[in-house]
């Protein structure tokens, strides 16, 4: 069984810093502007934000206002955190530009954060019916169904992407579909399957390292020192120079008490003490 401390958000750093580290859930523009929200409520230029924003909701409602300003006008709804009027104005904006993907994906972000679960996956609908690989809709949407109880559906979804994108030929997205799939996989209690998926991923994508420190990562949570140390191993393989230090995987592998697998820098015994200080006494 996985240990209680993994959770789906531990596959983002999978993507984005090699399994470092565990990261919540989310990603660019958005979640940086989320987490600006409260730090623009302590900050005293809020009333200079709030009066821009002000100007801005008056051009575009004497239909003066152009595409930048609908979305620095946006940008500043989020970061004042006036959800409710940030929805309202995105809503035609993803409307009037269905291509741009990230926008409806903003819209469901915004929904759930309201509590409005069904809006939100009314979004993500829209977004995989016309791309049914997109990875950032695939991950909020089995957000969303993890916590509705509906594990078996995210599992379902994710793995009928993931199909679509390793046949007839491998797609890059493959990677972030798998990695998606094999959480997953872990959360439903499947860890036998999830490591044949790491495994897959890793022959898929012989030079990264992700999908190997995944399945070490599995194998630790395990108790199998061994597995996670030949995951390891062959993940350090991968690097560009396996011999240069590197700083993340060595302090992945110091947490785990797996010294033998950190760098020949990292892992350097301490230069022996001066001829004129006293050695070790014999009896």
């Amino acid at each position: 069984m996985p240990s209680p401390n993994r959770s789906l958000s531990g596959l983002w750093s999978l993507l984005a810093v090699s399994l470092v580290g565990i990261l919540a859930l989310g990603g660019g523009w958005w979640l940086g502007h989320r987490q600006s929200a409260t730090q623009a409520s302590a900050d005293p230029k809020r009333t200079l934000l709030t009066k821009e924003a002000t100007r801005l909701r008056l051009r575009l409602d004497a239909d003066e206002a152009t595409p930048a300003d609908r979305q620095r006008l946006l940008e500043l709804l989020v970061a004042l955190d006036r959800k409710g009027e940030a929805v309202g104005l995105l809503e035609p904006m993803a409307d009037r530009e269905p291509e741009r993907w990230s926008l409806r994906l903003m819209l469901a972000e915004l929904r759930r954060d309201q509590g409005d679960s069904s809006g939100a996956e009314r979004e993500l609908r829209q977004i995989l019916n016309l791309r049914p690989t997109q990875v950032e809709a695939l991950q909020l949407l089995s957000l969303l169904n993890l916590e509705q109880g509906r594990g078996a559906a995210a599992e379902a979804r994710v793995k009928a992407a993931y199909g679509m994108a390793i046949k007839p030929d491998v797609r890059p997205e493959a990677l972030g579909i798998g990695l998606l799939l094999a959480e997953l996989q872990l959360k439903r209690d499947q860890a036998t399957t999830a490591a044949a998926t790491y495994l897959q991923l890793a022959n898929l994508f012989p030079q990264d390292q992700r999908p190997l420190l995944g399945l070490a990562m599995l194998r630790h949570d395990q108790g199998d020192t061994k597995g996670a140390q030949e995951a390891l191993a062959q993940a350090r393989l991968r690097s560009p120079d396996p011999d240069k230090p590197d700083p993340r995987l060595d302090k992945l592998a110091a947490s785990w008490g797996l010294e033998p697998l950190r760098s020949p820098s990292a892992a350097r015994p301490t230069p022996p003490a001066p001829a004129s200080a006293p050695s070790r006494q014999t009896p």
